[in-house]
């Protein structure tokens, strides 16, 4: 068992990102809240000392996970919006911090770009 320096951020649609689905993609007009919750996304930030420094990192790349999420849903980037800022971000979305991240696998992490 070994603890990765890491800290966490789990990443949830909002009632807004919804509505956003809903109005560009008549297909998915039958998704709830519920469906697009189902597998939240889990991304890695540098290791935090407090929800404050998290929040800080979360600045650095909010429009990066904002336009990850976004190209889960709809892939047509000239259908999401312009501003994808922090502050839409956390209108969007809700998300919690996690600090502490243990490795429970044998075998050796791997990265591949997405």
């Amino acid at each position: 068992m070994d603890m990765i320096n890491r800290s966490a951020v789990v990443v949830r649609p909002a009632q807004a990102f919804l509505d956003w689905l809903h109005r560009i993609d008549s297909t998915s007009r039958h998704l709830t809240l519920t469906d697009l919750r189902q597998e939240p996304t889990i991304y890695l930030l540098p290791e935090s000392d407090s929800d404050e420094q998290a929040l800080e990192h979360l600045r650095e790349v909010s429009a990066e996970i904002f336009e990850a999420e976004l190209d889960g849903w709809y892939r047509v980037p000239s259908a999401w919006p312009e501003e994808r800022g922090l502050s839409t971000f956390q209108r969007w979305f809700e998300y919690s911090f996690h600090s502490t991240i243990i490795d429970l696998g044998d075998d050796p992490i791997q990265h591949e770009e997405v």
